[in-house]
């Protein structure tokens, strides 16, 4: 690795603890400016209850001791109990989750992956075809549709019409539509960039060399063109495996998956302040994670690129 490499990905590595630094500090400070708090609810609670409470999870003390003493906990990876499932550490409650969201995760990503390259290679030699028109139809109509409503149609359609699959996502059968919902986003994104990319490496000289010297029609495709027009796809493999987790906050609640998307969003309704915190606290990482992956790879496919 020459030290140019070195230098940027030390760069980047100093970025991406800012960038978290950065989303602990307003995730902090928003949470305790939004009104009300976590122990208010429709039964009336006693000011000394209220006041016990408070002081048993270090709400009454000056909001910047709470902020540095929660920093400090996190950069240990403690981040506290939680207010609502009371007995129930954060970090449990996020790791189970993950457990669920990131099954979907890397099986939607691996599909979309796999079926996107495919369909965009397909349509790109096939190009101005009735098939290549077909399938730039099919993904533009996925591209546009949000991951809500696709759920909510592959729901009603496969779940309660037909009874094909469960509603409910707690098994291995009900994981298949979540599955197919986070996929089909991606996969659409991915067919139009591997078609696109590999129509403008079929274009470049060394293609046209490579026919001139009698190359064979399927080592220039996979040989030379097809693992060309990738690289863009390795660069937005990263940011998408992240979308997919992060995106599952509205597609886990849908299908009723125990997932941390469904764990973030009940958080939110409940107003547990460090559930809300640490699930932000953990996606947020997880995304930074995955661009600066994304942004190697992306060297590592392609060592003409310069990072700087």
């Amino acid at each position: 690795m020459n030290p140019k490499t070195v230098r940027y990905i030390i760069k980047r590595l100093i970025l991406a603890v800012f960038t978290v630094w950065v989303v602990i500090t307003l995730t902090f400070f928003i949470m305790h400016a939004v009104p009300g708090g976590p122990f208010q609810s429709e039964k009336a609670v006693s000011p000394a209850a209220q006041h016990a409470l408070e002081e048993k999870y270090g709400l009454d003390k000056p909001l910047m001791t709470q902020y540095f003493t929660y920093l400090t906990d996190v950069i240990q990876f403690r981040f506290g109990p939680s207010l609502k499932q009371r007995g129930r550490m954060v970090i449990d409650i996020i790791g189970d989750g993950l457990k669920t969201s990131a099954k979907l995760g890397v099986i939607a990503a691996f599909l979309a992956l796999a079926i996107g390259v495919v369909l965009g290679a397909v349509a790109a030699l096939r190009r101005n075809t009735v098939l290549d028109r077909f399938i730039m139809v099919i993904t533009t109509a996925f591209v546009s549709m949000p991951s809500f409503i696709m759920g909510s149609l592959l729901l009603v359609a496969f779940a309660i019409k037909i009874h094909m699959f469960p509603a409910n996502g707690t098994t291995a059968a009900g994981l298949v539509l979540p599955v197919v919902t986070l996929m089909l986003y991606p996969m659409s994104y991915i067919t139009r960039l591997t078609r696109s990319s590999m129509l403008d490496v079929l274009g470049q000289d060394y293609i046209r060399t490579a026919k001139a010297k009698g190359v064979s029609k399927w080592r220039i495709i996979f040989g030379h063109a097809l693992k060309n027009a990738l690289t863009p796809v390795i660069t937005y493999f990263g940011p998408m495996l992240a979308y997919i987790v992060t995106g599952s906050l509205v597609v886990e609640q849908i299908f009723a998956v125990p997932g941390i998307g469904r764990a973030f969003v009940q958080s939110i309704i409940n107003r547990d302040y460090t559930l809300i915190m640490g699930t932000t606290i953990v996606l947020a990482t997880f995304i930074v994670i995955m661009n600066l992956v994304s942004d190697i790879l992306y060297k590592v496919a392609d060592p003409r690129v310069n990072l700087e």
